[in-house]
């Protein structure tokens, strides 16, 4: 008796427990980087008797300083040089301005077109959190064939459309009245201890909202899936390729 030559590459092992949204997603160490250079532009335009030209060159010695070091620890350096380059064109409108509170502005635009954006996309159907964590575990859209894991990824979007709506009502009537200081504060405050929170809570969400059985964000249960047990009186998947 002949033995079989053994051709299937051994199954990858699952993560010795439940993953959180911060393992997938990494979210509070790039919100901790971008309170850096906000918070030096502040203490720049401070010690140099609220002079904007003392904060942009905080800022943006930071910014280099911060962006030298996420190279270093292997980041991306696409999401590195967006990074900085946001810094920049924050410090070119404010020279250009001559406001020292314009340097918020691209922050404050930003948290406004985020809200909507993670708004639209939970009414269209497509919630940006299935989105990132789909690519983040190379899922494509198959997540989105599963009902329970489409309903559980809306309703943590909320959580991240929240977020951005509190920022917004807090940065802009600051912005409009003119409070640089406040600003820095809020910037800080609303940064990486805010996405600490919102991906706990958002990840508390989407795990209340699968059903008891549920494989997890790993496992999108798809009924025309030859990886998930199927029913043979459900109805088939439209989007299952024809043969």
């Amino acid at each position: 008796m002949t033995g079989t030559p053994q051709t299937d590459r051994p199954p990858v092992p699952d993560p010795p427990g439940p993953e959180s949204l911060a393992d997938l997603l990494g979210g509070r160490r790039g919100a901790v980087d971008a309170t850096l250079p906000p918070l030096a532009f502040g203490v720049g335009w401070l010690l140099g008797g609220e002079s904007l030209w003392g904060g942009v060159l905080a800022a943006l010695l930071t910014g280099t300083a911060v962006a030298g070091w996420r190279l270093r620890r292997g980041d991306r350096p696409r999401s590195v040089l967006i990074g900085l380059l946001a810094v920049c064109v924050a410090a070119l409108v404010a020279l250009r301005t001559g406001r020292a509170t314009d340097f918020f502005l691209l922050q404050v635009l930003a948290n406004v077109s985020s809200a909507l954006v993670w708004v639209v996309s939970i009414v269209v159907r497509w919630p940006l959190l299935g989105v990132l964590v789909g690519v983040a575990l190379g899922q494509r859209t198959r997540w989105r064939r599963d009902p329970a894991l489409l309903r559980a990824y809306g309703r943590g979007s909320w959580a991240w459309a929240a977020t951005y709506a509190l920022r917004v009502a807090v940065f802009v009537p600051l912005y409009l009245g003119g409070q640089v200081v406040a600003l820095v504060v809020a910037r800080v405050a609303l940064s990486w201890p805010l996405v600490a929170t919102v991906l706990a809570v958002s990840w508390f969400v989407v795990r209340r909202s699968l059903p008891a059985g549920h494989p997890g964000l790993r496992h999108p249960v798809v009924p025309s899936d030859p990886e998930t047990p199927s029913d043979p009186e459900a109805p088939s998947d439209p989007d299952a390729p024809r043969p």
